[in-house]
């Protein structure tokens, strides 16, 4: 499996003209917000892990330091 950033930035925005589009009603409709929820879930898992390795990264890599503030969701 070979995705990117640039596939979950795709797929977010596919998900977008999904949810715009008018002739959706009714029960598809709400199948469309469901999974909508479904894929900005697991979209909001994967940019907080690409986060971490970023910061992990800039860690290893000496570019963070003591003076460096972390953002509360990686505060233990």
């Amino acid at each position: 499996m070979k995705n990117t950033l640039g596939d979950l930035n795709n797929h977010l925005f596919a998900q977008i003209e999904r949810l715009s589009d008018e002739e959706l009603s009714g029960e598809k409709l709400l199948e469309e917000i469901s999974r909508a929820r479904a894929v900005t879930s697991v979209a909001s898992q994967i940019i907080a892990n690409g986060s971490l390795v970023l910061d992990a990264r800039k860690l290893a890599d000496g570019r963070m330091d003591m003076d460096t503030v972390v953002p509360k969701m990686l505060e233990g």
